[in-house]
């Protein structure tokens, strides 16, 4: 399987103006990361995945909002919103605006739907600079279900979470063994 090789960043903030309260980070050279095609990065104490896709960078909480998928998944179009897709449990998120999509259907129709479960995935606003790519950490007041594993319960639950999942590896392995 062919998957999109990642890079981790060292920081440095960058005060673009001096009169907005957040500051815009230095995330590498536009060339290098198109390349690179997904970083991720620790901003402000927020694991971020920044992705390259059809000439746009974006920028959004690393963490699915309900925990299960450490890895970011693929990449897929849907109602002309590119979104992502968690590897774990198919949910499908803007990478624009961190919305939620779901499939309904209506017995009483007989094209299924595309609904909206409203925002669930903190998004960043990245910036272009000469041939320089920022990231600016929204700072947005709402309380979005991404938020929870940003914080160090959510973080604790991470933990455990990839603890449980190696050790079922480990025992599956062991199995495969015998």
């Amino acid at each position: 399987r062919n998957k999109p090789r990642e890079t981790r960043t060292r920081i440095n903030p960058l005060y673009m103006d001096k009169q907005k309260p957040s500051p815009m980070y230095f995330i590498g050279k536009k060339e290098e990361l198109i390349e690179a095609k997904r970083t991720t990065v620790t901003l402000e104490g927020r694991d971020i995945l920044i992705i390259y896709n059809q000439r746009t960078f974006h920028a959004m909480d690393l963490q699915c909002y309900l925990l299960k998928a450490a890895e970011p998944g693929q990449l897929t179009e849907i109602n002309n919103k590119l979104c992502i897709v968690c590897p774990k449990h198919k949910y499908k998120i803007t990478l624009a605006e961190g919305e939620g999509l779901y499939k309904a259907t209506n017995p009483a129709e007989k094209v299924t739907r595309w609904f909206s479960k409203g925002i669930k995935q903190r998004v960043h606003k990245v910036t272009e600079v000469d041939e320089d790519i920022f990231v600016t950490v929204s700072k947005c007041p709402s309380m979005v279900e991404s938020d929870y594993y940003q914080s160090e319960l959510g973080r604790e639950e991470l933990r455990k979470a990839k603890e449980k999942e190696d050790e079922e590896e480990t025992n599956v392995n062991a199995d495969e063994d015998v």
